[in-house]
């Protein structure tokens, strides 16, 4: 089975990138700074001013691998969590940033997250959109544990609309993915996934649609490297269209 037709279902995705992360935990920093020419941390630092966090705020951290997020988030807020379905990254988060009272990391999945209605003032994700194997549902989710008005920021590669571009841009992930891929592993393949999901993601766009389908507002898509990356801003709706509906 090829891995194109691996990520193309919901189960097949859902286990290879399990077992991706696993493997690759311990280089997820490198990779990270690598393929965003250094600008990795740069960009994280916009999403977390675009946040606008309050001192009084609960964050939940999507996706955080190894805490980058969830610590500069916890600078301006009242606690957070840092979510992920890798153990290994939380290990690594923890070991990288020490204990520290106003974070909290938990091992789970973006698609039945394990808290409450409403709990949460501000939701971030870096790179998490993208490797959930339903992206709807990963919406939904995310929009139930946010309070009314809480804010969603989003950061993660986008699929150009220039089809030369965009074409040129996966030759380039592909290639320079091939070689980290078997110098770092001894596999060519291992970060071929990363072109492979941006051919299956529906893109920035598409992301916003999903976003206000799910009962999002305000959404806006903020280019990043000359849209080659993305962040996401949205505000849960006061009163969702499913209220609305139950209400008539």
């Amino acid at each position: 089975m090829t891995l194109r037709s691996t990520l193309a279902t919901p189960e097949g995705k859902r286990r290879y990138v399990r077992r991706l992360f696993a493997t690759i935990a311990h280089r997820y920093d490198f990779i990270t700074r690598f393929l965003s020419y250094g600008q990795d941390r740069r960009w994280k630092a916009r999403l977390i001013a675009l946040a606008d966090l309050r001192a009084g705020d609960r964050v939940l951290d999507l996706a955080c691998g190894t805490g980058d997020l969830a610590a500069a988030a916890a600078n301006h807020s009242q606690s957070v969590v840092g979510l992920d379905v890798t153990h290994r990254m939380l290990q690594l988060a923890t070991r990288k940033f020490g204990p520290d009272s106003r974070v909290v990391f938990v091992t789970g999945d973006m698609l039945a997250l394990p808290f409450v209605n409403g709990y949460f003032d501000v939701v971030t994700t870096g790179y998490g959109l993208r490797n959930v194997p339903d992206l709807p549902q990963s919406i939904r989710e995310i929009q139930r544990v946010l309070a009314p008005g809480g804010r969603l920021l989003s950061l993660d590669f986008n699929r150009p609309r220039n089809p030369v571009l965009r074409a040129a841009y996966l030759v380039y992930l592909s290639v320079v993915g091939s070689a980290l891929g078997f110098v770092l592993h001894g596999d060519p393949d291992t970060y071929r996934y990363i072109p492979e999901s941006i051919r299956q993601y529906p893109g920035a766009d598409g992301v916003a649609r999903l976003l206000e389908a799910g009962g999002f507002e305000a959404v806006r898509v903020i280019p990043v490297l000359g849209g080659l990356m993305a962040i996401h801003t949205a505000t849960k709706a006061h009163v969702t269209a499913q209220a609305t509906v139950r209400a008539r």
